[in-house]
């Protein structure tokens, strides 16, 4: 019995420790929008998309709002977003997303965490031509028709259309239509359950399951690091 709570309990906290992070992350690029388009959403699409993932991962209301209040202030911290590029153990290209104020701790830190897990810290450019940076949509699924909604969406820059595990609907656009799809979608009063820009590998690399928990134990550490927001991989 003793056991089966310490594992309860392990999961927890891990989840907590999730949603913890995905907080911070948000509340970085609410600041981050803020700093560059101002505190009204109807005016700032950037800080209404970041609205929008707020609310898809539960982020309460009183906490988006003091997020917004926060980065209207005089003192505080200005958040730049760098991009590293590397590559974890068995080849495997890693990008990881960083919003930092201070960039000489980030980029040390970075280069620890691919040092001490069996990688390396590349320089810009270098494998980022691995992969696709895209807007990635998800609606939920209320019975719209693929056919209409992909006529629909076409001339926004709509490149694909599909379904995720859950039912979702999931639009791909290219980098340079986001804020096309996003207004698009606005003016047909479709709201996403979250719009995001990812990067999706062009091709990926095939590893062994013992292989895949060497990358995964580098992923994990980078994950930890305050300054990193997300890390996306090319490994199958």
């Amino acid at each position: 019995m003793g056991r089966i709570f310490e594992v309860r309990k392990s999961k927890m906290f891990a989840r907590y420790d999730r949603m913890a992070k995905q907080f911070t992350r948000i509340g970085k690029e609410i600041a981050i929008a803020v700093k560059a388009g101002g505190a009204e959403p109807d005016t700032n699409p950037a800080l209404r998309r970041v609205m929008q993932n707020a609310k898809s991962i539960n982020m309460p209301k009183d906490r988006i709002e003091g997020a917004i209040k926060n980065a209207l202030g005089k003192d505080t911290t200005s958040f730049e977003q760098v991009l590293y590029e590397g590559y974890a153990p068995h080849g495997v290209a890693i990008l990881v997303e960083t919003a930092t104020d201070n960039t000489t701790r980030t980029v040390a830190n970075v280069r620890s965490h691919f040092n001490k897990g069996g990688g390396s810290l590349g320089n810009s450019g270098s494998v980022g031509f691995l992969f696709n940076h895209v807007g990635v949509f998800k609606l939920k699924n209320e019975g719209q028709n693929p056919e209409d909604l992909e006529l629909e969406l076409i001339d926004a820059g709509l490149e694909d259309l599909g379904e995720d595990s859950e039912g979702n609907i999931v639009i791909h656009t290219a980098y340079a239509d986001f804020g096309n799809m996003q207004k698009a979608l606005e003016e047909r009063n479709m709201e996403p359950m979250s719009a995001e820009l990812e990067w999706l590998p062009l091709n990926t690399v095939e590893v062994t399951e013992e292989q895949s928990d060497d990358v995964f134990k580098l992923i994990e550490r980078l994950e930890q690091d305050d300054d990193v927001q997300r890390v996306f991989h090319n490994m199958a």
